[in-house]
């Protein structure tokens, strides 16, 4: 099989188990769904439900994508509607906004995200403020998507998440789903909405199987953009989270109950707008509260959290201090070690959970 011209690339300078891993597959259980899988079907039920809708970038046609997410639609829908693009993400970004502005539903996929910077002007300038500065009178109803945050052995320029960045400004809807249900549903309200919308996927979830609901698995299946979803129900401190961060939160909730602590786990879903009234209401019940994020501290998604909290009346409702659990304020390291360290681990929740409850192994289990 020849592979697509980046990861031919990334042949020769990284590990095979990198390559092996863009391009793998997984049998999912009856009722189960990769978020690969996920993410194709959005896009086949949109492309189908509306001519406008178009999907164009590196790979996306013959190719069948990078990742696998556009597989059998090039086939399907043919060059008008699904539409490979030379490496310059810049120019083909542009030309997408630009379809955008004259009536049309693009979706611009990003290999990864990390190359978006190449087309940080159009994403941000041409896309994110045209509406406002038309004074209403030109939507851009465009989907920049694509995998983001660090994935494995990719070093420090193919490794950080953009939920920050993305979600600082105005005029961008930015969305970080985590689910196979997440993933469907969001991207099709992404597709549908008149605003311009930065769609956040996660490599190393993309041949994760998630449950699928009987009315998710229908082609009318779309979930609101702005609410978010709690994963599970807890009473002694609400963890808050996005993408990945979800996956370690659960695994953490799961190690702390042995110890009779209940987690309130919040799957954020959308960084921007993001639903305060959830993590409010969460913080109140629970008295604590800990954000979850693979991207850097220093004005992270999780210090707009905690300042949101701050300022809202929940703060009188904590017993103490927020913390924050995310990645190392570094480039990342290429070493697998150095790498493992860099990113948040399941440990690292679990230890901080247990420090603000104040909870250690000579105080023995949580009291209920």
């Amino acid at each position: 099989m020849a592979l697509p011209c980046k990861l031919r690339f990334a042949q020769k300078i990284l590990p095979g188990a990198f390559v092996r891993r863009c391009l793998s597959t997984s049998s999912p259980a009856s009722g189960q769904m990769t978020v690969r899988d996920a993410l194709n079907s959005a896009l086949d039920e949109e492309i189908a439900r509306d001519e406008k809708v178009l999907l164009m970038g590196e790979e996306v046609a013959l190719y069948d994508g990078a990742y696998k997410v556009s597989k059998g639609l090039h086939a399907k829908y043919g060059d008008k509607r699904v539409i490979d693009t030379p490496i310059t993400e810049m120019g083909f970004a542009g030309i997408a906004t630009g379809a955008a502005m004259a009536g049309l539903r693009p979706v611009c996929e990003f290999m990864t995200f990390n190359f978006a910077m190449q087309a940080i002007d159009q994403v941000i300038n041409s896309a994110g403020k045209t509406f406002y500065m038309s004074a209403g009178a030109v939507p851009v109803p465009i989907v920049f998507r694509g995998p983001n945050g660090a994935a494995m052995g990719v070093a420090a320029q193919h490794s950080q998440c953009f939920a920050a960045w993305y979600g600082h400004v105005p005029g961008l809807k930015v969305i970080s789903p985590f689910s196979s249900e997440d993933c469907k549903g969001l991207l099709k309200a992404a597709i549908r909405d008149d605003n311009p919308v930065v769609f956040l996927e996660n490599e190393l979830l993309y041949g994760r199987p998630f449950e699928m609901s009987e009315e998710a698995m229908q082609d009318d299946f779309v979930l609101p953009i702005g609410k978010a979803k709690i994963e599970k129900e807890g009473s002694h401190v609400t963890l808050v989270a996005h993408s990945m961060g979800v996956l370690r939160s659960l695994e953490a909730a799961q190690i702390l109950a042995e110890d009779g602590i209940s987690c309130e786990v919040i799957n954020l879903r959308t960084i921007r707008p993001m639903d305060e009234a959830a993590i409010f209401n969460s913080v109140k019940k629970t008295n604590h509260l800990v954000t979850v994020e693979g991207g850097w501290p220093q004005f992270g998604v999780g210090a707009e959290i905690i300042a949101k909290v701050m300022e809202s009346d929940a703060f009188d409702y904590l017993d103490a201090p927020v913390v924050r659990v995310t990645g190392a304020d570094v480039p990342m390291p290429y070493a697998a070690s150095l790498e493992q360290a860099s990113l948040p681990q399941v440990s690292n929740i679990v230890n901080s959970v247990k420090r603000i409850l104040n909870v250690g192994a000579e105080q023995g289990q949580m009291k209920s």
